[in-house]
């Protein structure tokens, strides 16, 4: 792993410092207060009829190590920084009666100064690059209870229809994206991500409950269609699987898991990252996705399709540790994916990329492409660990709560010859749990410039702004 470069290390020092005066300027204006989770609305005396509203932004502070042969705009970069809009929220549901229920999430993510505006945005002006994103809908579903849980019964049963989050394969392709224990998801664990689904996203009908310790969800839904043509070669080894689901099948998807101590609530399909010592738990859960001719390849002008078959199996620990007044946490979580998107599958991804290729670029460029795109999806396999302690406090309320993490990610996909490790290593600081929290974060990433040579790691430090109400 490379070590980070002194501009990027001056740069980080200022980014701290920024984020140093936020965190102080939140302490001394709101203290530690209890916020809960949204704002709700009875319908009734009761309470049983009601609306719950939850909003959360997250901003993103960053400075970034390029890939060779990077440029934006018009001049040619190896590093840049910027500030950007990595997620905007707001998510609403109306609980009608104890069995019906109706959810509706929208909002942006990923605004930069120079993209994920409007469509067709350019320029400049009113609608310039990256302004007036357009807000959409993320989860839009109807659900009903066919049995009701309650504490006498061992079993519960929901059903629901919609574009809906149950998209099974692991704890983390469900995640909350409000309490993660690193900075993000690893997006590989959403595998369809913008191509088959509506940003983790499918329509269909699922069905959630519980047994005992065991929770169940599965859902059958209709793909989104996509429509790319595969490149045709005369030798079939190298062929290589491109998303061309023609007229989609029904896919079909699921994941059980065991929960040891305590229960989750499973009234939402977001999974959470880490519970900060407040519950105890220890799951083991395993899960799948599959979609039937979901790729196309073509070999001497004939096309074949590959279904998609994807498979994970994982575990999550969280609990208090120590002395009981110390307020000590571990959080860790280790996932496997097997995924097979048909041969030689291969999706280059990078959140936010900002770079263009550099035209004028004589070095050996990243296969990837420009900016800091990477490997991230295809077929093959992929071992994902995360581990976080909260530390120690003598305060009865300390007005700032510090979590250090790390994590490793383990590739090996069918389409590059060469596996690859990167890591993140972190902290969050939480002024008020998750509701008002900052995380600063570096990561490392593999830039291959042949299928069998990685020629190098590249780094990116980020520090993410959060607070939710």
């Amino acid at each position: 792993m490379q070590k980070c470069p002194t501009n990027q290390i001056l740069i980080m020092k200022k980014l701290l410092t920024i984020s140093g005066l936020f965190l102080s300027l939140l302490v001394s204006a709101q203290g530690s207060p209890d916020y809960g989770g949204g704002l709700k609305f009875n319908l009734n005396p009761e309470g049983t009829k009601y609306m719950r509203f939850i909003a959360w932004n997250q901003i993103w502070l960053r400075t970034t190590d390029l890939n060779p042969g990077s440029m934006i705009g018009d001049e040619s970069v190896s590093s840049y920084e910027d500030a950007s809009l990595r997620r905007l929220r707001l998510l609403a549901y109306a609980q009608i009666s104890p069995r019906y229920m109706i959810l509706t999430h929208i909002g942006i993510n990923n605004q930069t100064f120079i993209n994920g505006g409007a469509s067709g945005s350019a320029g400049t002006g009113g609608y310039g690059a990256g302004k007036k994103p357009g807000i959409f809908f993320h989860d839009a579903w109807n659900e009903y209870a066919v049995v009701l849980p309650q504490e006498s019964k061992p079993f519960s049963l929901s059903v629901g229809a919609g574009l809906h989050y149950y998209m099974g394969l692991s704890r983390m392709t469900m995640s909350s994206t409000l309490n993660y224990l690193t900075v993000d998801a690893p997006i590989f664990n959403w595998p369809l991500i913008e191509n088959s689904d509506q940003f983790a996203r499918q329509i269909g009908i699922f069905a959630k409950g519980k047994y005992n310790k065991f929770e169940y969800r599965f859902s059958i839904n209709k793909p989104f269609s996509t429509n790319q043509t595969p490149t045709n070669v005369t030798d079939a080894s190298i062929a290589r699987a491109v998303d061309n689901n023609n007229v989609t099948q029904w896919s079909k998807a699921g994941y059980v898991e065991y929960q040891f101590f305590d229960k989750e609530a499973n009234f939402l399909p977001y999974k959470v990252g880490t519970y900060l010592g407040t519950k105890k738990m220890f799951n083991i859960g395993a899960g799948f996705y599959n979609a039937p001719k979901g790729t196309q390849t073509s070999v001497n002008g004939i096309i074949e399709e590959h279904p998609i078959n994807l498979f994970a199996g994982d575990v999550f620990l969280d609990m208090p540790i120590g002395a009981k007044e110390k307020k000590m946490a571990i959080t860790a979580y280790s996932v496997f994916y097997n995924y097979d998107f048909g041969p030689n599958y291969l999706r280059n991804l990078g959140i936010m990329n900002e770079s263009i290729a550099d035209p004028s670029f004589s070095g050996s460029p990243a296969l990837a492409g420009a900016g800091n795109l990477q490997a991230m999806i295809g077929t093959g396999n992929i071992w994902y660990t995360q581990a976080g302690v909260l530390l120690p406090t003598k305060s009865e309320k300390p007005k700032v709560r510090i979590q250090p993490f790390g994590a490793y990610t383990y590739k090996n996909f069918e389409a590059l010859e060469k596996a690859s490790s990167q890591f993140d290593l972190g902290a969050n600081f939480f002024l008020d749990g998750h509701h008002a929290k900052i995380t600063t974060q570096y990561s490392t990433r593999p830039v291959y410039t042949a299928v069998d040579k990685i020629d190098k790691y590249k780094g990116e430090f980020i520090i993410q702004l959060q607070i939710y109400l």
